[in-house]
């Protein structure tokens, strides 16, 4: 098995030479936090990309705790799955290969922690599919919310303002220059009937 961090610096050098839009190291920790705080054993990923997000999720987990990763591209999927792998987390995470409007209403059992970070315009909808799903408690990590926030005003609308969500934008304290200055909602389901 690889060092799971290793696995994480070569991707993050793969983005430095192209456009791969990974979360990357900064915007990284504040999803770590999210984790770290909200100690889910089942993390659903909507948009796994190369698998870095994955992995940085897997290393926090509990002993059996799992990660239900959903990829769109099949050929993007199959590189998420070999990074998985040489990273040591197979075991907790199961990629499936889908469009996540139609895998998201599939799924069975709750979610402790949900990331969201696919095409931007359909976060809202991701949410919707997904919130059945989720348990008081459970967090909502979107990435790329300050650039995308366009893109997305229906979802930020809703975690702020529709009193289901306890929602905060958090920017990286720290960031390389090259990179574009972007943003995570964390939010946190409060489920109003309890």
């Amino acid at each position: 098995m690889s060092n799971p961090d290793s696995i994480l610096r070569e991707i993050e050098q793969m983005r430095g030479e192209g456009n791969l839009p990974i979360i990357g190291p900064e915007r990284g920790k504040i999803l770590d936090e999210a984790v770290r705080n909200a100690k889910p054993r089942r993390v659903l990923e909507i948009g796994t990309l190369v698998g870095y997000s994955t992995i940085r999720i897997a290393r926090l987990l509990p002993k059996g705790g799992k990660i239900i990763a959903v990829e769109r591209d099949p050929k993007i999927a199959r590189v998420a799955k070999r990074n998985i792998e040489r990273a040591g987390f197979s075991d907790r995470v199961e990629v499936i290969v889908g469009d996540a409007k139609y895998v998201l209403p599939t799924l069975t059992g709750e979610f402790g922690l949900v990331f969201i970070d696919a095409s931007k315009d359909e976060y809202f909808r991701y949410l919707k599919l997904v919130e059945p799903r989720l348990k008081s408690g459970s967090v909502v990590v979107a990435d790329n919310v300050r650039v995308f926030a366009n893109d997305m005003k229906d979802y930020l609308s809703y975690v702020r303002t529709s009193g289901n969500y306890r929602s905060r934008y958090h920017e990286p304290t720290t960031r390389s220059s090259a990179d574009i200055i972007d943003g995570v909602e964390v939010s946190e389901f409060v489920n109003p009937e309890i």
